[in-house]
């Protein structure tokens, strides 16, 4: 049995939510240089010279990416043979991310009694905290701050199983189409199909994660990914709305089995400041 102190989950909570909200990862840098290059419109260019300049600037400066810091979503990977000592798991979460946002100068979105007051809770907490026990003695700890402008253009819906793989994609397509400019183009689409209406919404989020250009393994999955990519990207949205070939960067497909009688299929919109940080303690 290994331990692990609530004390340094704490310390690697708040410095994953500012590297997180600071700095993109290389694979999302590369795919939007080569979606500069493979851009038509002038005015889509532009914008992406613009995301990109953003992207070195707050790298640079040590600034957020993005005035909207999200709401935190954290995806833990606990060891079975992993000990939590000097306090309580989810609880040292939250304090990583009180102390993150408070020292990284992030702005704080949550606000509680949703539909009636909207009283923000100061600390951008609670997180939204997704626990997985697995095989070993480590904890990976995956951090992953979720925009508004994304997260609201999300969609989930119960299709018939006579729908197939082309009610799926025109279902994901047509999220795409609605969103508009609303997501932030160039988006990333992550999409869960088949489990329960939990586990679809929930592995579409963890879709996001995959790193970007790496299409899924299984290959009827890396077909379908392509097939909905290429219609996104033919709707003509553009970076920002302004129009152009490049409205998705990526298509992210997972699945899961589910009941006979159903084909749950989940739509998680990723801006393009496609952020997320993880560490193994």
């Amino acid at each position: 049995m290994r331990e692990i102190s609530c004390l340094e989950i704490i310390d690697t909570v708040a410095r994953l939510c500012i590297e997180a909200n600071y700095y993109l990862g290389d694979d999302v840098l590369e795919a939007l240089r080569q979606a500069r290059e493979n851009e038509v419109s002038p005015v889509g260019r532009e914008v992406l010279d613009q995301i990109l300049k953003n992207a070195d600037i707050a790298s640079q400066q040590s600034m957020p990416l993005c005035q909207d810091t999200g709401v935190t979503v954290v995806f833990l990977e606990l060891g079975q043979d992993v000990h939590i000592t000097d306090g309580n798991l989810n609880e040292a979460i939250n304090e990583g991310v009180r102390k993150g946002y408070q020292e990284g100068y992030l702005r704080k979105s949550v606000v509680d009694r949703p539909f009636s007051a909207r009283i923000n809770t100061r600390d951008n907490t609670p997180a939204v905290i997704h626990t997985e026990i697995v095989p070993g003695d480590r904890l990976k700890i995956t951090v992953c701050p979720k925009g508004g402008g994304s997260e609201n253009m999300s969609q989930l819906k119960m299709l018939s199983p006579a729908a197939g793989r082309q009610g799926v994609i025109d279902f994901v397509v047509e999220c795409v189409n609605r969103s508009g400019a609303n997501p932030c183009p160039p988006v990333i689409v992550g999409v869960g199909i088949g489990g329960t209406i939990d586990q679809t919404t929930l592995i579409a989020k963890k879709a996001l994660l995959r790193k970007l250009g790496e299409p899924n393994p299984d290959s009827e999955l890396a077909e379908l990914e392509a097939d909905i990519l290429e219609q996104a990207n033919g709707l003509g949205i553009g970076p920002q709305g302004f129009g152009g070939r490049v409205t998705a960067l990526a298509v992210h497909v997972e699945t899961f089995p589910c009941h006979m009688a159903s084909l749950p299929v989940a739509v998680n919109m990723q801006c393009h400041s496609a952020r997320h940080k993880e560490t193994i303690l």
